[in-house]
C-alpha cells in the first residue's frame, strides 16, 4: 500500500481500557479535575492524538497549532473531551490489532515520552513538545497494522517491531517506515511543524542536511525505551547506543541511561491511577 493511500484509510487507533475507564469516571464528576484529565490523556498515544487533532481543527481558528495535551485541553470544552473519550477504540491486551501487543506498545510509547521530555529539559528544548513527540513517535506502527494487517504480521515474523533492523526492513518491504506514517498523520491532524519534522526525522535526525534536535531527542529516548523492553546487558547497551546522535546533542550513554522511563509501571501494577 502506498503511503498516501494508507494515510487516507479511516482508522480508530486503540486506547488503553484502563485509561479510558479512569477518564470516563473523572468526566462523570460534577467538576472534573483538569489536571487529572491531562495526566490520563497524556499516558495514551491514541487519545492524546485525538485530543490534539480536535484542538487543531480549522474550526478552532487558532493563531498557531498546539502541540501538547495541556494546551489542547485548555481549548476544548468538557463536552468535546467526553465525545473524544466515548469514541475511543478500546483495545484488549493482545487481539485488538493483529501482530501488536498493545500492552507493550503503550508501555514503550509512554517510556519514550518520559525520557524525551527529560532529555529535552536538559537540552533546553520545548519539554512539552518533546513529550508529545515521544508519545506519538510510533503511532505509525499501529496505523500500518490497522491498514494492512497481513503484510505487517508477515514482516513481524521476520523482524519484530522493536528490533534495530526494523526501520530498514519496513523501507525495503514498503518503501517507507512507521516514522513517515507518524509524521504524515501528524501533518494531516494539523500539529505544529516542528513536531511533524521531529517525527519524520526521528530515525535519521542528523543525516545529510537534516539537523533536527527534537528528532535526536526522540531517537535517543526510543533507544532507551527499547533497551529497557529488551532487557539489554551492559555490553549490549554500549554496542547499540546511537553515539553519533548522542555526540551531536552532547549526550553520552550514561546521561541517557540515567533517565528512568518506567516508574509508572509499579504504580499501575499496584492498581494506582496512571500518572505522568
Amino acid at each position: 500500500m502506498e503511503l498516501n493511500a494508507l494515510l487516507d484509510v479511516p482508522m480508530a487507533l486503540p486506547s488503553a481500557p484502563r485509561v479510558v475507564a479512569l477518564l470516563q469516571t473523572e468526566l462523570l464528576s460534577i467538576e472534573p479535575d483538569l489536571r487529572k484529565l491531562c495526566q490520563l490523556v497524556s499516558t495514551d498515544p491514541a487519545l492524546a492524538a485525538d485530543v490534539l487533532r480536535v484542538a487543531n481543527t480549522p474550526g478552532m481558528a487558532l493563531p498557531d497549532p498546539v502541540g501538547t495535551v495541556s494546551e489542547a485541553l485548555a481549548l476544548l470544552g468538557m463536552n468535546q473531551l467526553r465525545s473524544v473519550v466515548s469514541c475511543a477504540s478500546v483495545g484488549s491486551s493482545t487481539t485488538a490489532l493483529p501482530g501488536v501487543n498493545l500492552q507493550h506498545f503503550w508501555r514503550y510509547s509512554l517510556g519514550t515520552a518520559r525520557v524525551a521530555r527529560s532529555l529535552a529539559v536538559g537540552l533546553k528544548l520545548h519539554q512539552g513538545m518533546g513529550y508529545t513527540a515521544g508519545l506519538l513517535h510510533a503511532l505509525g506502527e499501529l496505523a500500518m497494522h490497522h491498514a494492512m494487517p497481513q503484510a505487517m504480521v508477515a514482516l513481524n515474523s521476520t523482524v519484530p517491531p522493536l528490533d534495530r533492523a526494523r526501520v530498514e526492513a519496513e523501507r525495503r518491504a514498503l518503501g517507507y517506515t512507521y516514522a513517515e506514517v507518524s509524521a504524515g498523520l501528524a501533518r494531516r491532524w494539523g500539529l505544529p511543524q516542528p513536531l511533524v519534522d521531529a517525527l519524520a526525522a526521528q530515525n535519521k535526525p542528523f543525516e545529510g542536511d537534516a539537523f533536527e534536535p527534537l528528532a535526536g531527542v526522540v531517537h535517543l529516548a526510543a533507544w532507551r525505551a527499547r533497551a529497557r523492553e529488551a532487557g539489554l546487558t551492559e555490553r549490549q547497551l554500549a554496542v547499540s547506543f546511537p553515539d553519533v546522535v548522542g555526540v551531536t546533542l552532547g549526550l553520552d550513554i550514561d546521561m541517557v541511561l540515567q533517565q528512568t522511563p518506567f516508574d509508572w509501571i509499579v504504580a499501575q501494577e499496584e492498581e494506582q491511577p496512571l500518572v505522568v
